[in-house]
């Protein structure tokens, strides 16, 4: 307690949750949300062909989460976009990543440095939307303990549960990538976050959110900056999940599952490789023969 006196997290803790998110957060939000638009495979040839579209999942990309909250708590999906700096300064990062001439924009967002810096301001963002978003189903819904997790929830990883939508706004449809079915690191973080914003929330938990929202942020910033410098795409939940999972559902273990992919890897490329063994073994018999004939 002393060292925490010391260190004055409470009053850090309510300076951080005080700050403004626009407009230095909210911009680092829309360049990585865009910059991964673009990663998405045929998206350049979708702003080419039809910028109208490519526009349309920009948006989704940076407001897909306040839509979805909107829709379930009663609201028009458009109430959002009544914010028209917050549209315009997406709407120009957007030209900017897929139209600035060579590619100059692109390529200094997405120089690893930087785009570490982009990614550590996007998760304070992400940690707000999980914050407020418990906080608003908690005043519609005081009781409703499942209704705040799951608007929390939809705040943090909104652009992920309607990625479906937005691929169909490309031209694209993989149902393959449903992202209830394969969740990742962001999801499970904010389903994760919003569980603990509502135990907050309803006193199940005895901090302060402002502490809350510190400590949850700097795991996010932490995480992610950590998987996006060695460009990995696990979940640091792996292990724990693997076990409840095993215990509650009977799943398989994830160590057994990747041991069995690891034994199976080498054994792909053994099978092809025979038969050109056999084959360079028969040529060798072969010529040795001729020239035992030839002598």
């Amino acid at each position: 307690m002393d060292v925490l006196g010391a260190l004055n997290l409470g009053d850090i803790a309510q300076t951080f949750s005080k700050m403004g998110m626009f407009p230095v957060f909210d911009l680092a939000y829309y360049i990585v949300s865009i910059l991964y638009l673009k990663y998405e495979p045929g998206s350049v040839e979708v702003s080419r062909r039809s910028p109208v579209a490519s526009w349309l999942s920009a948006m989704l990309y940076c407001f897909g989460s306040y839509i979805l909250a909107d829709v379930l708590l009663g609201g028009s999906p458009l109430d959002y976009f009544q914010y028209n700096s917050h549209i315009l300064l997406a709407s120009a990062v957007w030209y900017l990543l897929f139209f600035c001439p060579l590619n100059l924009f692109y390529k200094c967002v997405a120089f690893l440095p930087v785009k570490l810096v982009l990614v550590a301001l996007k998760e304070v963002v992400r940690t707000r939307k999980i914050a407020a978003g418990v906080h608003h189903a908690f005043h519609a819904y005081h009781h409703g303990f499942f209704i705040m997790v799951i608007v929390g929830y939809v705040k943090g990883s909104g652009v992920a549960l309607i990625s479906n939508f937005e691929q169909l706004l490309r031209g694209v449809w993989r149902p393959d990538t449903n992202e209830i079915m394969n969740m990742s690191f962001p999801t499970k973080a904010s389903l994760y976050g919003a569980i603990l914003f509502t135990l907050q929330e309803t006193l199940w938990i005895p901090i302060a959110k402002s502490t809350l929202i510190l400590l949850f942020t700097l795991f996010m910033i932490t995480c992610k900056v950590v998987m996006t410098a060695r460009h990995s795409h696990g979940s640091p939940f792996s292990l724990i999940e693997s076990w409840v999972c095993h215990l509650l559902f009977g799943s398989p273990l994830g160590g057994a599952v990747e041991d069995h992919h690891g034994a199976a890897a080498p054994a792909a490329p053994a099978t092809p490789s025979s038969p050109a063994k056999s084959k360079e073994e028969l040529s060798e018999g072969t010529r040795k023969r001729k020239v035992k004939k030839a002598e």
